[in-house]
């Protein structure tokens, strides 16, 4: 893989509730990254307005907000956000397919009304859940086929893709096909630590198991130099 090509694939989660941070870091990634993620602790704090603030011209906007409600609820949701321009959101999978189907209408009815369709991710399991953490809440699948049923459903509801561990990519993409978007957080470079998250990999063993986008946070926001860090990740990617 070349250079350019693994650092398109990589979104950075700038997950503060400091908007300077989050403007400062923008603008130090500008053309280094394929896409800055913003996620609930952000939105929450700021609203879209902070969102169009640190974004501006300078990223493509993983708007992170794993929507989960009634399907009329999700649906108005996605309207919402429309005039940010998200190239990517989520919702949960969990929701089921009717919540899936009027998200993913709604993202179509977004992009007639001459906003750019934001590709609608379905959240499998969140990569801080483990096969205990399964047990805890009543689901006595392991892991991996929890993930598969929840992508599958996904699948079917016409969604453009799952977010899942790398752990998972291989089998969802022999099940789900080339063009189905998978985008893989919990990523940690080598030179990293694991922190909170439990089902994790390496930027290159997420690359080489098939993911399209990679998520990664910490391991580029808490860097002394957060660009150096994005290069050396594009590099374990690179090979």
């Amino acid at each position: 893989m070349k250079r350019d090509d693994a650092v398109a694939r990589i979104l950075c989660a700038v997950d503060t509730t400091d908007i300077e941070v989050a403007k400062n870091l923008s603008r130090r990634l500008k053309g280094r990254i394929g896409g800055l993620k913003l996620g609930l602790e952000f939105f929450h704090s700021h609203g879209p307005a902070g969102v169009a603030k640190v974004i501006k011209d300078r990223h493509p906007l993983f708007l992170d907000l794993k929507m989960h409600d009634i399907p009329n609820t999700v649906a108005g949701g996605m309207r919402a956000i429309a005039p940010l321009r998200p190239f990517l959101t989520t919702v949960h999978a969990s929701g089921g397919a009717a919540m899936l189907r009027s998200a993913m209408a709604a993202a179509v009815t977004a992009g007639e009304a001459g906003f750019a369709r934001p590709k609608v991710l379905a959240i499998t399991l969140l990569t801080s859940i483990d096969t205990d953490d399964l047990a805890q809440i009543g689901m006595k699948a392991p892991v991996a086929a929890q993930v598969l049923r929840l992508a599958d459903l996904a699948l079917k509801a016409g969604t453009d893709g799952v977010v899942c561990s790398a752990h998972e990519v291989k089998a969802l993409r022999k099940h789900c096909g080339d063009d189905f978007l998978l985008v893989v957080p919990g990523v940690r470079p080598a030179w990293s630590t694991a922190n909170d998250q439990k089902r994790i990999v390496t930027p290159a063993e997420a690359i080489a198991a098939g993911a399209d986008y990679l998520v990664v946070g910490r391991p580029i926001t808490q860097a002394r130099d957060p660009v150096e860090a994005v290069e050396k990740i594009a590099e374990e990617m690179a090979g």
